[in-house]
């Protein structure tokens, strides 16, 4: 017979430990490294919240926060603890979501990663619909870059990303998809509008805005920025798409983006795109996602169909 060691958890500990409200406490802690947070999320006293901590850390016999400022931070045993119990908690979610269903109550939260772009502009649209349609599900949302965007689905920290595709990844199935031109945004009367399809060399000629690095369109533009026809010229580099069109409509500059959420300012004729026409720009391609194998609860679900159905009536604006 196999004897346990010392420092092992023994049945009757792991029993205390995945059935008292422990984990659910540290999965809300863990979301918003925040005692205090969590204690009014839950309508507790924060003094309850770090007794459950207490009580996991003690059963676990090893730490699973640490503070760094006014925050907490993840310990490598938290983290671990973390990556399991979502996969604890995820089907019995699920499961409650469906009851909640069953049962006519149309309950739940559905949490979406959105980048800028899409987070100013397609997506408001979308949340005030889908609360007309469903006023008693909760919506939560975070602004991140593409790269988290998709990083927060694999973890499941997040049910629907929407984000830029830049490569392959593993973890996500791609449930709506365009393929957006790279153009330069400015204003109707800049000297470049009447010119249907610039190039690279001619926009240079000009003061003209970039994305910065991390952002998915200057993993596209960047060996074109580094032909002869940029070097040794003045640019604004920034990390926002939204800055990036505020420059354009300025009249000094032109920005290099897609024309992914200023239909509008378009259609109103108060900028132009003009499709860059060098050869070898590859289309920088968006996508709502989701996690590869998971099944979307009811919010969730609710929620994509939705916006499933705003983005086929946007097709062919491209």
């Amino acid at each position: 017979m196999v004897s346990e060691s010392k420092n092992s958890l023994a049945p009757a500990s792991l029993a205390r430990l995945f059935h008292t409200p422990s984990l659910l406490y540290f999965l809300t802690v863990a979301e918003t490294l925040s005692m205090r947070e969590t204690a009014r999320r839950m309508n507790v006293a924060s003094s309850a919240v770090a007794r459950q901590i207490g009580h996991l850390e003690q059963t676990l016999e090893m730490p699973l926060f640490v503070r760094e400022a006014r925050r907490l931070r993840l310990t490598p045993a938290g983290e671990i603890l973390l990556r399991h119990a979502k996969q604890l908690t995820s089907p019995l979610e699920a499961a409650v979501s469906q009851l909640s269903l069953l049962a006519g109550l149309k309950t739940g939260t559905v949490r979406v990663a959105t980048v800028e772009s899409v987070g100013l502009t397609i997506l408001p649209s979308i949340i005030a619909d889908f609360s007309a349609h469903y006023p008693n599900l909760h919506v939560d949302i975070r602004m991140a870059s593409a790269q988290e965007a998709i990083a927060m689905v694999v973890d499941s920290d997040v049910d629907i990303g929407f984000t830029f595709l830049a490569a392959q990844h593993r973890g996500i199935e791609i449930a709506v998809r365009r393929d957006l031109p790279i153009g330069a945004v400015m204003r109707a009367d800049h000297p470049l509008a009447g010119e249907m399809r610039p190039s690279f060399a001619t926009c240079f000629a000009h003061p003209f805005a970039v994305p910065r690095q991390g952002l998915s369109i200057r993993e596209i533009l960047e060996p074109f920025l580094d032909q002869d026809g940029s070097r040794g010229r003045s640019f604004v580099e920034v990390n926002s798409i939204r800055m990036l069109f505020e420059l354009a409509k300025t009249g000094r500059y032109l920005s290099f983006m897609t024309p992914l959420g200023i239909e509008r300012e378009l259609a109103s004729g108060e900028v132009v795109f003009r499709p860059i026409a060098d050869k070898g720009l590859p289309l920088n391609r968006f996508g709502m996602v989701i996690r590869k194998g998971g099944d979307l609860r009811f919010a969730p679900a609710a929620f994509f169909n939705l916006a499933s159905s705003h983005f086929r009536a946007r097709e062919g604006l491209y």
